[in-house]
């Protein structure tokens, strides 16, 4: 297999180099310490497989969504609804399995409750970003059978500003002719450390490649555009993004104590609703063989839609307490603790665009459609508690969420629902003579309450589920070699369904399916493996990171292609509705099934430094893989292919070179409904240049383009990847000035 050509390939060149080479020097061995924040133990010591970002590499690079920020990193990819949504993935579990924390707290908008919903997260000024892969995530927050990802900006400040510090910029895009305005300011002012921030970004639609399109087969009625001149953009798929905050924190020997308050707004189009089909009249978009296609191009009934907009704007706001008491005593240390209350909200609507009132014709078949409010109001507050000694790190943890989530209006496909969760948890560290150890141990007690209403009758049945879930993780680390150490994990995370996955009933437009979820559902438990070799010595590095992920009960969105009528298994949502299923005869059937899983893969990275001229040269190579199959032989569906990821860096004083070649792999095992999805190289490119003006001020430079090759290219994982491909060649420039 291919896996153990790699592995073989990273072994041989990391033994070459632990038997060829002399020892590096002392001091270029010294590596500076990375502090963790999400880490509930030892902060400054990483030993399970992660990344720590600097906010500088974010803040460089061009404005993306958050998926898109990280898509490039070994293990991590994304699945994208155009530009503006960029859900993660991580070792090719997403969802409700990766949840995106915000200063250490999960961010709690309604991204798990559609696929054209983002996450949304302010990604300006940051400190870092800090990913975790695999269970043994449940370190840091509770349920993440596939990781975490922290965003970090530190609006509170846990130690005083020892300067003051204001930053301005200015950014520009080709492909979506957009832009951004942003700064911020962060200062101590009699004692209190100030922490302002503010950016607004507008984007147009996004360009996409020549012959990105994809045409159904069949469709003689498409000879009669002929002449029409193909888009080379897409349609509705504009975003704008306006975030604000503001912190304040006061600090000592004693600990610290601050407050945030963040606002977070955004509007963006829907590029593709699955509605439109219906709206066609058209038996043939209801055939099994377009199921898959989602029914890409209308142009015959194009017509009919042009003047339709499909946006939703959202409005998130929050408010945070977070602090620290050092207690100092001989059993306890300090007492974290933190409470945020979030209200969030988005809105997706119709409307007429400018220039199109003249379609009387369907002006009120467009008035027909009402706005659909998507709520998320949650409240959530912990501690964590230090008991460290001279021997071990120990802490224990608490933590309670209240989460209401409702969906209103034309597209209600779930009634509100509750979420309850109460957090428990003991976490140990110690570093032995032998080797070093991190555990942890979770208790969770979880209430989820819904409801199913019958679509033919109008009853509605009431659910409340209530149950324990138990999950830890272990980690086992050891220095083999001044330059080489391994790390052995394994961890058991027991997940139960999210609301979703149980009350999801009736027509979801953005992935063009009739989605049924299951009130029956059993708790998920992820029992995963995995062994990681690192090796450095000053200039040559090389990682290699295999696991072993075993999924029982995993829960997953499949299409019913075979019998659209069997629907046995879903007695409790009264599936029989023969009227309902006419209505959306249009709409591919899906529902909510568990079934036995097994996820096997690894990520293999070396790289080389060398000096060149007044400055060093990076080469590196790296490769991710990740196979997921049912106990029953039949694929995963959306998992992302294999990639090789090629890079190139160079740093000299104040300037900084990259060049990165991502190297996606055709996808060719499918799961059920699926169809194949291409191969592609993405070319993406940075320039930075820092100027010193005066003692105190730098005025920063960058220079970026990405997909420079204009590849042709879609996420397999995306519901939408024969409508919506990846955007085309993007040349951009950002400006900052900082003093």
């Amino acid at each position: 297999m291919k896996v153990y050509f790699y592995a073989l390939m990273a072994m041989s060149l990391i033994s070459t180099h632990i038997y060829s080479d002399e020892p590096a020097d002392s001091t270029s061995n010294e590596a500076e310490e990375v502090v963790v924040t999400s880490s509930i133990l030892n902060p400054s010591r990483i030993i399970n497989p992660l990344y720590v970002i600097d906010g500088d590499e974010i803040q460089d690079n061009a404005t993306t969504s958050l998926g898109e920020a990280v898509d490039s990193y070994l293990g991590v990819s994304i699945a994208d609804f155009g530009a503006a949504v960029g859900q993660p993935i991580i070792r090719g579990m997403s969802g409700p399995r990766v949840k995106v924390l915000k200063n250490g707290l999960v961010n709690r908008d309604v991204s798990g409750l559609g696929a054209d919903h983002l996450n949304d997260i302010d990604l300006n000024d940051l400190e870092q970003v800090e990913i975790i892969k695999g269970p043994s995530s449940l370190l840091y927050a509770n349920g993440t059978s596939g990781g975490i990802i922290n965003v970090v900006d530190n609006c509170i400040a846990p130690e005083d500003f020892t300067k003051q510090e204001f930053i301005a910029g200015l950014e520009t895009q080709s492909v979506n002719d957009g832009d951004s305005q942003y700064f911020n300011f962060k200062d101590n002012l009699g004692g209190f450390n100030v922490n302002v921030g503010y950016k607004k970004s507008e984007f147009g639609n996004f360009d996409i490649p020549d012959g990105a399109i994809i045409h159904e087969e069949g469709h003689d009625d498409h000879d009669d555009h002929e002449g029409e001149e193909e888009l080379s953009y897409v349609e509705n798929s504009d975003l704008e993004i306006e975030s604000t905050k503001f912190g304040i924190s006061r600090s000592g020997e004693w600990g610290y104590l601050g407050v945030s308050l963040d606002n977070h707004e955004s509007m963006y189009g829907i590029p593709y609703h699955g509605e439109h089909a219906d709206e066609h009249g058209d038996d043939d978009h209801g055939d099994d063989d377009h199921d898959d296609h989602g029914d890409d191009d209308h142009d015959d009934n194009g017509d009919e839609h042009e003047g339709e907009r499909i946006f939703s704007t959202t409005d998130q706001e929050s408010f945070t307490i977070k602090g620290q008491y050092n207690v100092m005593g001989n059993l306890l240390k300090s007492v974290t603790y933190n409470y945020r209350d979030t209200d969030y909200e988005l809105v997706e609507a119709h409307a007429e665009e400018e220039g199109h009132d003249d379609h009387d014709d369907h002006g009120d078949e467009h008035e027909e459609h009402a706005p659909t409010v998507f709520a998320n109001d949650a409240t959530e507050y912990g501690a964590i508690f230090d008991l460290s000694n001279d021997n071990f790190i120990q802490k224990i943890a608490f933590n309670y969420v209240d989460e209401d989530s409702s969906i209103v209006g034309e597209e209600s496909f779930m009634n509100p629902a509750n979420n309850e969760e109460f957090t428990l948890g003991y976490f140990v560290s110690a570093d032995l003579d032998a080797f070093y150890l991190d555990a942890g141990f979770r208790i969770d007690q979880i209430e989820r309450t819904g409801s199913v209403t019958d679509d033919d009758h109008g009853d509605i049945d009431y659910y409340n589920i209530d149950d324990d879930t138990n999950s830890f993780a272990l980690t086992i680390g050891r220095d083999l070699s001044d330059s080489l150490d391994v790390n052995i994990g394994f961890a058991s995370v027991e997940r139960l369904p999210s609301v979703i996955e149980l009350f999801m009933n009736g027509p979801h437009m953005a992935t063009g399916r009739l989605e049924t979820g299951n009130p029956n559902l059993k708790s998920e438990t992820s029992n995963n493996f995995d062994i990681t070799f690192n090796y450095d010595n000053g200039d040559f590095y090389a990682m290699a990171s295999f696991y072993v992920n075993d999924v029982d009960n995993y829960i997953t969105l499949q299409d019913m292609l075979d019998d659209h009528d069997d629907h046995d298994d879903h007695d409790d949502h009264g599936d029989d509705h023969d009227d309902h299923d006419k209505e959306f005869a249009h709409l591919i059937k899906s529902n909510y099934v568990q079934e036995d899983a097994e996820f096997r893969g690894y990520e293999l990275e070396i790289g080389r430094t060398f000096s060149l001229g007044s400055g060093d040269l990076t080469l590196s190579f790296g490769r991710d893989e990740v196979d997921a199959e049912f106990s029953d032989g039949h694929n995963v569906p959306r998992i992302n292919p294999a990639r090789n990821i090629y890079s190139l860096s160079y740093v000299e004083s104040d300037w900084v070179f990259k060049l990165t070649l991502k190297d996606v792999e055709s996808q060719n095992d499918i799961g059920e409904g699926e169809t194949k999805t291409d191969s592609y190289q993405m070319l993406d490119t940075r320039l930075t240049r820092t100027f010193n003006v005066g003692e105190a001020s730098e005025l920063k430079l960058s220079i970026f383009g990405t997909n420079l090759l204009d590849e042709v290219a879609r996420n397999h994982s995306s519901f939408v990847k024969n409508e919506l491909p990846l955007a085309g060649r993007n040349y951009g420039a950002k400006f900052s000035y900082r003093f």
